[in-house]
């Protein structure tokens, strides 16, 4: 048998000692000391080991398959997954509080079944009365309020039928081994690992809640983020309802595509069809209003921009951007005010991503330039038109990746006049033809 105990190791220059002094006496750095459980062995049983290890193997000789899956039958969910979850598949969830992880996690529940929901923050009666509201109804579902990890890996060995294990969360974790509070990093990293080598041993999936800091990162140590095999981001503004789910790290899949949910009374609603969600309904002939696409992983989502100039009684005339980075913005602004003639520098200039998405992608520069000359003209675009294409400094009109996909989904949805680098060239030669 292996003898156990625990030491403080220094994470930047390897130094161990017995008791934590807050600055490792060998390199000098605060904080580097981690709790760190230490096994002792046998020199005999140790070469043992290393006498029956695995020996390489050629990599055309290994055999080729198809990974199977476990649809979550939550279509958004499967969409990030790269197609449904794979037994003994280890995946991260994290996001800001109350943005719906474990709303997302209990209605994961009710459509696996058989799902041991391992609770450290809320108790039994509380996952309970979210459960009323969502209409979660399977028996199957085995709540455990428990925050040792060593009781966890012993229930999830002693169930017989589990389909999922959820751990809500990490942070709460804690292994009697390690003298450390719940959510220091040694804490978190000898749980996870347990955690994980159960889910492996036992061949079925695992899903751990990650709490954020105020930086915005998944709180713990960065080796969270490498042991699992999956880490989703949950993001999203309270004050709205639309959620978004991104693959950041996925071994069984993409880490391109993007989950879109709306956050209803019922719980998380997939959108099979987001352009319902990002379009205004029942306003036409409105200056200042252009559609555009955006790309999220391989999918178009149709996105309106607004705008809104303004004559200015500042020195310095305001730039207001929501959903856009305010730097493109202003220079999307001076390249109108050069390239074009339109003497923004008079004017408040207010654009707007309708339903609170965050674009990054440049395929909108177009469609945001064409939305501030039509509020400084104060003239209406046409109701059907889509504009699609990257602005230069030079006020040239670039084409954008999948370009032809965009515009297909575009007229698929009724938008039958285009705006982009295959018709104009120029982004003033675009304004003569809308505008002028």
């Amino acid at each position: 048998m292996a003898k156990t105990h625990s030491q403080y190791v220094c994470q930047q220059c390897g130094y161990a000692q017995v008791g934590w002094a807050g600055k490792c006496p060998n390199c000098e750095t605060w904080g580097s000391l981690v709790e760190t459980i230490i096994e002792k062995e046998r020199e005999e049983s140790r070469a043992r080991k290393t006498r029956g290890g695995k020996k390489p193997v050629s990599l055309s000789s290994i055999p080729s398959r198809r990974i199977p899956r476990t649809s979550t039958k939550i279509s958004e969910l499967d969409r990030v997954l790269g197609g449904g979850l794979v037994s003994g598949q280890v995946g991260l969830l994290a996001g800001e509080p109350g943005i719906g992880k474990s709303t997302l996690l209990l209605q994961l529940a009710d459509k696996l079944g058989d799902t041991l929901y391992v609770s450290g923050e809320e108790s039994a009666h509380q996952l309970k009365l979210r459960a009323d509201r969502l209409k979660v109804t399977k028996k199957s579902i085995q709540i455990m309020e428990e925050t040792d990890v060593d009781a966890i890996v012993a229930q999830i060995k002693e169930v017989k039928k589990i389909s999922c294990v959820i751990i809500d969360s990490i942070q709460t974790t804690t292994t009697q081994d390690l003298s450390g509070l719940a959510g220091s990093v040694g804490q978190v990293r000898e749980c996870a690992f347990r955690l994980l080598s159960a889910a492996k041993g036992k061949n079925v999936p695992l899903f751990l809640v990650g709490h954020v800091t105020k930086e915005g990162v998944v709180a713990g140590p960065a080796v969270l983020a490498h042991i699992v095999d999956t880490v989703l981001w949950f993001e999203g503004d309270k004050t709205t309802a639309l959620r978004l789910l991104r693959a950041v790290k996925n071994r069984f899949g993409p880490t391109d595509e993007v989950g879109i949910f709306s956050m209803e009374d019922k719980g998380l609603i997939s959108m099979t069809d987001p352009e319902k969600m990002f379009l205004t309904k029942g306003v036409r002939n409105v200056a200042g209003s252009v559609v555009s696409s955006v790309m999220q992983g391989t999918r178009p989502i149709i996105v309106e921009i607004q705008s809104l100039v303004v004559p200015t009684k500042l020195a310095f005339p305001r730039r207001i951007a929501q959903g856009i980075d305010s730097k493109r913005l202003e220079l999307l602004i001076a390249v109108l005010a050069r390239r074009c003639g339109l003497p923004l520098y008079e004017y408040d200039c207010f654009v707007n991503i309708t339903s609170g998405i965050r674009v990054k992608d440049t395929g909108v520069d177009l469609a945001i330039c064409l939305s501030l000359a039509s509020a400084f003209f104060d003239k209406a675009l046409p109701n059907k038109l889509m504009a699609i294409g990257e602005v230069g400094l030079l006020g040239e009109i670039r084409e954008v990746a999948v370009e032809a996909r965009r515009l297909r989904e575009a007229r698929r949805l009724g938008f039958n006049i285009t705006m982009s680098q295959g018709n104009t060239k120029f982004l003033n030669q675009a304004i003569k033809k809308l505008l002028r």
